[in-house]
């Protein structure tokens, strides 16, 4: 594979999409020159709520056949407010992505940034660092274009958890508590869920407490959603890996971005066995599209979760160490002083990616 580039479907999306998405292929570029040892080969598809407005689907073919056959696809934020299906819902191929590829993980790092004012003034959440595991394929969303409407008096969503599905999800959780452990993390999986109301979240609960016996070394821990939900505002430290379903997942993965400071600052993945697609947690954005103020950010850190995977999954230690640049590339530029618009500062997209691009050109040991 060290010979052979690792083919990146790229799909850029709608909105601020595409506004990220470019300097970002850029930024990715300069990380794998400043390290060597591998290449990145890029091919970029169309998709999104104007590929449905001007071809009639949202996810062509060729869009698909790219991220079948890609190594990691990544993606933009996709979707328009005044461009939707028959039903009324968004356009979201993302969604689809996750189905048809099995990407039953979604991985979304909570993790605080230097220079970014901090949302929460306790001592103990300066340093933040936990990682919020969504099932991404089942739980509500499982009903997504399948809800019923009966007579215009009432209407039925259908919650789907499969024992299958669980158990690959729960043991991706601890692999990742037992990788995070070994870097000095409390080495725990919080179990997120309604277990004390629904039938199916303590069947969820159940697998869990199950799966957890494979993993002695591994804290296995519980958390109602409602209460999780509190314990992310008031004390957030808590957390090392917390693992839900899908919708639960989808809310506290926002309240996880903004502990972070905004939308901008995260950035997310989706993983299965074979495929991955990484992208970042804002939408299109209508309000600031096309005015170069989007905080690239978010897009440049799920570029660096891209590296990772990659480099881990092909043995590519370099793609690994270009992740780890990009990160301290990120951050210098935020101690720097670089402040996007998005928490009220003066720098749009074209600011923050010069600053960045430039720290990528010092030597590697420098940002150690």
């Amino acid at each position: 594979m060290k010979n052979d580039a690792l083919r990146i479907c790229v799909l850029p999306g709608d909105g601020i999409g595409p506004e990220v998405m470019a300097p970002c292929l850029e930024v990715l570029d300069a990380a794998a020159r400043r390290v060597g040892g591998f290449r990145l080969s890029f091919d970029e598809q169309r998709a999104g709520a104007f590929a449905y407005r001007d071809l009639g689907t949202a996810l062509p073919k060729a869009a698909m056949d790219s991220a079948r056959a890609a190594d990691a696809i990544l993606l933009g934020a996709m979707g328009w407010p005044e461009i939707r299906y028959a039903d009324g819902t968004e356009i979201a191929p993302q969604l689809d992505l996750r189905v048809e590829l099995d990407l039953y993980a979604g991985v979304r790092p909570v993790r605080i940034l230097p220079g970014v004012p901090r949302v929460l003034s306790d001592p103990r959440a300066q340093d933040l660092d936990f990682v919020l595991i969504r099932e991404s394929t089942e739980g509500l969303f499982a009903s997504r274009g399948k809800g019923e409407i009966t007579d215009d008096r009432e209407a039925r969503d259908t919650l789907l958890i499969t024992r299958g599905t669980c158990e690959r999800l729960f043991d991706f959780a601890f692999r990742l508590a037992e990788g995070r452990k070994k870097r000095g993390a409390p080495g725990a999986v919080t179990c997120i869920d309604k277990a004390n109301v629904f039938a199916s979240f303590a069947f969820f609960r159940k697998v869990f407490d199950e799966r957890a016996k494979n993993f002695a070394d591994i804290q296995a821990n519980h958390a109602y959603v409602d209460a999780a939900a509190l314990y992310m505002v008031q004390r957030p430290w808590v957390f090392d890996v917390a693992v839900t379903e899908n919708m639960f997942g989808d809310i506290l993965s926002d309240l996880g971005a903004g502990l972070m400071g905004g939308m901008g600052f995260a950035p997310s993945a989706d993983m299965g066995d074979r495929h991955a697609v990484f992208q970042p947690c804002h939408g299109t954005a209508p309000d600031i599209a096309g005015k170069g103020k989007a905080n690239p950010v978010a897009m440049f850190l799920s570029g660096a979760m891209m590296l990772e995977w990659l480099g881990e999954r092909h043995g590519i230690p370099e793609a690994v160490r270009a992740a780890a640049l990009m990160r301290q590339a990120i951050d210098a530029a935020l101690l720097a002083g670089i402040r996007p618009t998005e928490i009220g500062g003066p720098d749009g997209t074209g600011a923050i990616t010069r600053v960045i691009l430039a720290h990528l050109d010092r030597e590697p040991a420098e940002l150690a």
